[in-house]
């Protein structure tokens, strides 16, 4: 990885730190309300109005830098993996392999093994048998 992605991922994380939650507007007062966001689109809205004590509104300010936007914080482009023929697309350079939750203990130690014998780097792997 290059300094200049370092430097970017880096400001990525101080950003994350300073953003706020942003919650749905009145989500606390209904419970059949989840906690996502939706954007606010009423009239009277005090939300959509930007009154602070309402909530933060997203905006574009939050963003991250584009270079970075979408990277796992090692720096790497997620890829899904299935199944151990989705390994081939893989490039190892900049690309490192998530393994999907539906994916069995037989398989999933298939496609470890093959990682690490290609060097692609597994975000999700295994925890180490103690024996």
């Amino acid at each position: 990885m290059d300094a200049a992605t370092k430097r970017l991922l880096n400001i990525r994380k101080r950003q994350k730190n300073k953003k706020p939650t942003f919650k749905r507007a009145d989500s606390h007062k209904k419970k059949k309300l989840d906690e996502n966001w939706r954007r606010p689109r009423g009239l009277q809205g005090k939300m959509r109005r930007r009154i602070a004590a309402k909530g933060a509104v997203v905006q574009v300010g939050y963003g991250s830098p584009r270079a970075v936007r979408g990277l796992h914080p090692s720096g790497f482009e997620e890829v899904l993996v299935r199944n151990p023929d989705d390994l081939q697309s893989i490039d190892p350079s900049y690309q490192a392999a998530r393994i999907a939750r539906t994916v069995g203990v037989r398989k999933r130690l298939a496609i470890e093994e093959i990682a690490d014998d290609r060097g692609i780097r597994i975000l999700n792997p295994l925890p180490e048998q103690v024996e």
